[in-house]
């Protein structure tokens, strides 16, 4: 099915839907490191990337008309510094707030369905009249923002339409929901808001895919139920360390449903020690030792028998004390490239050919390759439903 990406950074997302079946007429994204870790990838023939049509270019720039009613469904990751835990907070105020163009997007394509995603803290209480804006307005596409009109007395219009119970014009039937990465089989603790919508026309039924993976599955594996100590091979000694602050799985309880958490070790239990590599070619790419991690009050990074914490980007680089190994003696050290690209499921073919930092930050910036298949599978099985009301392949 064809789509189109916006706002692609280094391609976790649109990897992820492409892996799910959707194909990319076009791959929108400005950010000029982003643009040459795609264009590199697709030059090796990196798997999907191959036949992505980069553009690298603003959505702002961008005329959509061109894709009217020829699109399966539009997707991506609208800027999410202004609803960053780690940002200013300004949301609709701050000028790096691109919903407004992947509301645009919908209302000029008309796709069949749209996915977005966005940080968590979009869903904050601080933003919480934000975050139902934003929804009505993906509900509503075609009720656009006047000129005369403030965000306020735009929302208030939009809730007096959608109570209304109108449904002429462009309209879509929208779900959100946070998802939890280490839920669908991510080595990551890791959450994200999606926004799922299908065209009022279609008569689509659709729910979020249900959690795979929990917690209590790993503790079960984890404790003498389990095989997950012996299959790492993991002295009785080192297991205490792992499992003081997680929790235990008690004696009579029952085995969950659910498949266990991914941890850091099993992501990267294969590759060698990175400071084995420093001086020389590392055997995969990317796999190279990076000093100066060092712990700070309430930073002291991921530890190898759990998801790891969710990696994070900052502006001016990695903020301290994250996106880092704690081992059982105290140490701690940088994830590599590599191990940061298993820890969002980017497959090894996969490459980074900037900085340490600038992949950290493309890295951090990523939605999870898995999540977004997991995601885009199970609203590609319902645009494929036969009884699919008006609809025409």
């Amino acid at each position: 099915m064809r789509s189109l990406e916006l706002f692609a950074g280094a391609g976790g997302l649109g990897l992820g839907l492409h892996a799910a079946g959707f194909h990319p007429v076009g791959v929108i994204e400005r950010d000029v490191d982003c643009c040459n870790t795609i264009r590199e990838n697709s030059k090796r023939g990196a798997k999907s990337m191959r036949s992505w049509k980069l553009v690298g270019s603003d959505v702002c720039d961008v005329n959509f008309h061109a894709f009217e009613d020829k699109l399966d469904l539009v997707s991506g990751g609208p800027p999410c510094q202004p609803f960053s835990l780690g940002g200013k907070h300004r949301a609709h105020e701050d000028s790096r707030d691109m919903f407004p163009q992947a509301v645009r997007a919908v209302r000029q394509i008309r796709p069949s369905a749209f996915i977005f995603e966005n940080v968590k803290g979009l869903t904050r209480d601080r933003f919480r009249n934000y975050f139902e804006y934003i929804r009505l307005q993906l509900q509503h596409p075609e009720i656009e923002l006047t000129a005369d009109e403030s965000w306020p007395e735009h929302f208030a219009r939009l809730e007096r339409i959608h109570t209304s119970a109108s449904t002429i014009g462009l309209h879509y039937r929208v779900v959100t929901r946070v998802l939890n990465a280490a839920d669908f089989g991510v080595p990551q603790k890791r959450e994200r808001v999606f926004f799922v919508g299908f065209r009022g026309d279609l008569g689509i039924e659709w729910n979020f895919p249900t959690a795979t993976h929990s917690r209590e599955s790993l503790l079960w594996d984890q404790s003498s139920h389990g095989s997950y100590w012996d299959r790492h091979r993991i002295s009785k000694s080192q297991r205490f360390y792992a499992t003081r602050d997680a929790g235990i799985a008690s004696e009579d309880m029952f085995a969950p449903n659910e498949l266990p958490w991914k941890t850091v070790r099993d992501a990267i239990t294969d590759l060698a020690t990175p400071e084995m590599t420093k001086h020389s070619n590392a055997a995969i790419t990317g796999h190279l030792y990076q000093p100066g991690a060092r712990i700070y009050p309430g930073h002291t990074g991921s530890r190898l028998d759990e998801p790891a914490k969710a990696l994070k980007a900052g502006v001016h680089g990695v903020p301290g004390g994250e996106n880092m190994i704690a081992h059982a003696n105290g140490s701690v050290r940088y994830f590599t490239m590599r191990e940061a690209a298993r820890l969002q499921t980017f497959p090894d073919e996969f490459v980074f050919t900037c900085s340490w930092s600038e992949t950290m930050r493309q890295l951090g910036n990523a939605v999870p390759v898995d999540l977004a298949e997991v995601v885009g599978s199970s609203v590609l099985s319902q645009l494929k439903t036969p009884s699919r009301a008006g609809y025409v392949q």
